[in-house]
């Protein structure tokens, strides 16, 4: 499967799929929740990462086209790619 055809799969509700939410990590204010999506047999880098409370709270949703092949090395790079993230973006990450 082609990387477009794959996050075409990702909006349109096709063969990637989100697995259980694991649970939150905190980084320099930020809160990183670890989304591992299953796609054809790997797992996609995913998380949701947010920062605020209430309806002050911001939300991006994080999607990668990594796939790996095993669901604990996915977390693993999907916190090590968001951190980075959050290290030269951060808030803008929310525009």
């Amino acid at each position: 499967m082609g990387i477009l055809s794959g996050l075409k799969g990702l909006f349109a509700g096709g063969e990637s799929a989100p697995e259980k939410a694991e649970e939150a990590v905190e980084y320099k204010g930020f809160s990183i929740v670890p989304a591992p999506m299953k796609d054809n047999g790997q797992f996609r880098v995913a998380a949701v990462i947010t920062k605020g409370e209430g309806d002050d709270i911001k939300t991006h949703q994080f999607i990668r086209s990594d796939l790996m092949p095993g669901r604990e090395q996915c977390i693993e790079i999907t916190l090590r790619k968001a951190k980075l993230t959050i290290d030269q973006m951060g808030e803008s990450i929310f525009r």
